[in-house]
């Protein structure tokens, strides 16, 4: 009798130790650093208005790309830093041509649902530092113009694990009230596709 109750023991115990490690192990999937980058299409949904007919074309989406580090606290919450190259928008006709860059730094929080062992969603809400840069070149006028502002970005997005340490996240982001002064105002969003990489 008392053998049996070792070995029952015993297989409990090794049945406690391995539930822990299992434990441990997808605790760590769940928390850690993490960098990634991505790359999409931004439009500036003000970027053409008022510009556009008469001879005048132009075109407010442009690619963009974005590289972001941050750390998962635990499987629901998440801070990270960003920077994104959010491309130009351009307008050119009879007269000459006008153009304007942007890019910006972000600090968010996500909020993260899993819903499966690979699968989660996640919102992500925060601020952003950005510096536009006009140029216009007409026969009459060449100059250009520095904007730099501060405001609200957020997000909603999608992560799948294809492994314990890559995942692909897809995601749409707005940009609120970028620009302003003599560059003018607009929100841009962001569609991107992208690959996240956790220690």
């Amino acid at each position: 009798m008392k053998a049996k109750q070792a070995v029952v023991i015993a297989l409990a115990a090794a049945g406690i130790v391995g539930t822990s490690q299992a434990m441990a192990q997808a605790q760590s999937r769940l928390s850690g650093a993490y960098i990634g980058g991505s790359i999409g299409q931004a439009e500036f949904d003000k970027g053409c208005e008022g510009i556009a007919g008469s001879g005048v074309s132009c075109d407010d989406k442009d690619t963009t790309w974005k590289l972001f580090g941050g750390y998962q606290l635990h499987r629901n919450f998440a801070v990270e830093l960003g920077y994104a190259d959010l491309g130009e928008i351009r307008a050119s006709g009879p007269g000459g041509t006008a153009s304007a860059e942007a890019n910006a730094w972000d600090l968010v929080g996500l909020g993260i649902l899993p819903l499966g062992n690979n699968f989660s969603l996640y919102g992500k809400a925060g601020f952003y530092r950005a510096e536009v840069d006009g140029q216009v070149n007409t026969a009459t006028f060449t100059g250009s113009a520095d904007e730099n502002n501060t405001d609200l970005t957020f997000g909603v997005g999608a992560r799948y694990d294809v492994t314990r340490n890559v995942a692909v996240r897809a995601e749409w982001q707005r940009y609120s009230d970028m620009g302003g002064g003599n560059v003018g105002e607009s929100d841009v969003d962001v569609m991107s596709l992208g690959l996240q990489y956790q220690f």
